[in-house]
């Protein structure tokens, strides 16, 4: 790993790192709103079933409080666990640039899909949050179809000139 990839390592984890801890804080403003427990507290009836006292709520529902009401934060977030993961890309795939293509069409789809889940949301947070997985998403897949173009034209290029020989 070069010195650069390091540095952007450190700084995406350190991005990651405090954008966590104030999104949790944020988010824990669901526990003192009880009405809202019912359409936030999603993590927690999974586990627990029927959340009817503050102890009940898991601390990832705190994220999506403060994804659907607070979204600075939990955004920045986003960013820098897509940043993290496409750089862990690169460094897995540096000498493979096809797979890198699959990897970056992959996190493509996986963004499209995610913004499917989050399409039809009344939150101001959640809208932002689809928008934003759109953007990802169609950007990933483009990046990765030029890159797969671009490797193909060079392939028939080499074989062109190999056959020329």
């Amino acid at each position: 790993m070069t010195f650069n990839i390091f540095i952007q390592s450190c700084i995406a984890l350190m991005f990651l790192v405090f954008s966590t801890v104030a999104s949790w804080y944020e988010g824990s403003k669901i526990l003192h709103l009880p009405w809202e427990w019912k359409y936030t507290a999603i993590f927690s009836k999974v586990v627990n079933g029927p959340v009817e006292k503050a102890s009940d709520i898991l601390p990832i529902d705190h994220f999506v409080y403060a994804a659907k009401f607070a979204p600075t934060f939990p955004i920045i977030m986003l960013l820098s666990s897509t940043y993290l993961l496409i750089l862990v890309g690169y460094i897995l795939f540096k000498h493979n640039d096809k797979k890198f293509s699959y990897f970056l069409s992959s996190i493509g789809v996986l963004f499209l899909v995610l913004s499917g889940f989050v399409s039809n949301s009344p939150t101001i947070g959640l809208k932002y949050f689809f928008t934003i997985f759109l953007f990802i998403g169609i950007i990933s897949i483009v990046i990765a179809l030029i890159r797969i173009f671009q490797y193909m034209t060079k392939d028939q290029i080499n074989k062109g000139s190999i056959n020329n020989y």
